[in-house]
């Protein structure tokens, strides 16, 4: 498996998670209910897996050697994905704190919730798109053997030290489980 077959794994992983999202979403504006657990533990997936540990390699470690082996073809394609990165992580802390009114009954709130929930989702569905069609074939186009196995190496490292051992699986298991019900 390459490096970037394992963030292609991620990819669908996330993809469940953005499917049960996109019923949340429906929920809110339906009824005008949010169901704080569902919400909170989607949060904390965002948060925990999709920027610490899956933005966390791609920042950390691939657009690095990719930079390293063709700067002027990759700067570009890297600058968008890191700004879409930042916009995520800006989506994500609007919905906690919308989230956090929602649950003291502000139904204001919770539509901002939804549409926040929203611009995530076609956000991470469109960066995706972006990761899977471009980014990952120029980088197995580009990056020697001897990089590709460095970056397995080092994301191993980001798995058990920077998230520590057993809570990748564990984002995995919640996300089939969310993705469920």
């Amino acid at each position: 498996m390459t490096p970037t077959d394992i963030l292609k794994h991620e990819h669908a992983v996330l993809m469940l998670i953005l499917d049960a999202a996109e019923r949340e979403v429906r929920l809110i504006r339906t009824s005008g209910k949010v169901r704080a657990d569902r919400l909170g533990q989607m949060i904390d997936f965002f948060r925990m897996f999709v920027d610490r540990c899956h933005h966390g390699k791609e920042e950390k470690h691939l657009f690095r050697f990719m930079r390293k082996r063709d700067a002027a073809r990759t700067n570009g394609p890297v600058t968008i994905l890191l700004k879409e990165h930042e916009e995520g992580r800006t989506l994500v802390k609007a919905m906690t704190r919308a989230l956090a009114k929602a649950l003291k009954g502000d139904g204001r709130a919770a539509a901002a919730l939804a549409q926040d929930l929203t611009a995530y989702i076609e956000l991470l569905r469109n960066h995706t798109d972006k990761e899977d069609d471009v980014l990952y074939p120029m980088a197995d186009e580009i990056l020697t053997r001897g990089d590709q196995e460095a970056l397995l190496k080092a994301f191993e490292k980001v798995e058990a030290k920077e998230i520590g051992e057993g809570v990748h699986e564990k984002y995995h298991q919640l996300a089939h489980e969310l993705a469920e019900h």
